[in-house]
């Protein structure tokens, strides 16, 4: 095989349950990680340069090190595979948005050079690279080991987000995404968060927190999800609280935001309501279905 292609997929967050920092810096999580149809395109090759791990990423300037260049460190470790490989990445999910971009491009990336070179790495394996780029990824690489060829994935993600429990993919939401002219690093929300924590703003007991898969599968204005990050990040950055509230105004059964922002998101119990939230909506904001 001289190539490899495949769609990295976006996500969203049905609550997002934060805990304090743990020892080793982690924070565990609990949330609902449903994927959405937002793709990224990805298209791998074999190169000539041995070692060389070479991204080529439309509309945006990729660092040095990116979640690409540690999948494939980690995969060569674990294979002991020296081919370089070129990457050519066509953005479609904003970086910085709370919709796992980065971590979708890099599990869909270590499935496309596991095939290109044809090392057949097991389930676990490949977890075990996802381990050494970002905790988002364990998720990603779940679907693909779940649902090969499919972008319909669902589950409950708890711990740092290595244990992921599979439910059903609801196919009867309709999504909006909202998506705010900010940037918001996981870094800086994190730094939010605990502050709120700090503060006593969240009392979460463990166990004690919500069962957010019984939440999940109720009608959809039954929801009462809470984002941890939501409340922070919109004190912090008056564009994202703005957008927020002109989506709670457009009709949406429930919405929210995304992981650690910018992205909001809508979910409409009918493909007319999210239409008319749409054409209401893309007036003033940037608006994609998913």
């Amino acid at each position: 095989m001289s190539e490899c292609k495949a769609l990295a997929p976006a996500k969203i967050n049905l609550g997002l349950e934060v805990f304090p920092k743990r020892a080793d810096g982690y924070h565990n999580i609990k949330s609902i990680f449903t994927t959405v149809n937002l793709f990224d395109e990805i298209t791998v090759c074999e190169n000539s340069t041995e070692g060389s791990c070479v991204v080529e990423c439309s509309g945006m300037t990729l660092p040095e090190e990116n979640t690409f260049t540690k999948a494939y460190k980690a995969f060569c470790v674990l294979t002991g595979i020296k081919c370089g490989v070129t990457v050519k990445v066509i953005k479609h999910i904003p970086s910085g948005g709370g919709l796992g971009g980065g971590s979708s491009d890099a599990s869909s990336f270590i499935q496309s050079i596991d095939i290109l070179f044809g090392t057949h790495l097991a389930p676990d394996s490949l977890l075990k690279i996802a381990s050494e780029v970002g905790s988002d990824v364990f998720f990603f690489t779940q679907a693909l080991i779940s649902n090969p060829g499919k972008n319909e994935f669902a589950a409950c993600v708890e711990g740092r987000g290595e244990l992921i429990k599979e439910i059903p993919f609801r196919k009867d939401l309709y999504v909006l995404l909202l998506l705010p002219e900010v940037s918001v690093s996981t870094r800086e929300a994190y730094r939010l968060v605990d502050q709120y924590l700090e503060n006593g703003f969240y009392c979460n007991k463990g166990n004690k927190t919500q069962n957010l898969e019984a939440v999940y599968g109720r009608r959809i204005r039954n929801w009462n999800f809470v984002n941890y990050f939501t409340a922070p990040v919109c004190n912090s950055y008056p564009l994202i609280k703005d957008a927020l509230k002109d989506l709670s105004l457009c009709g949406a059964d429930f919405y929210d935001m995304s992981g650690s922002g910018s992205t909001l998101f809508g979910v409409f119990e009918s493909e007319e309501k999210r239409k008319r939230a749409f054409e209401k909506l893309s007036e003033k904001w940037r608006i994609v279905f998913a």
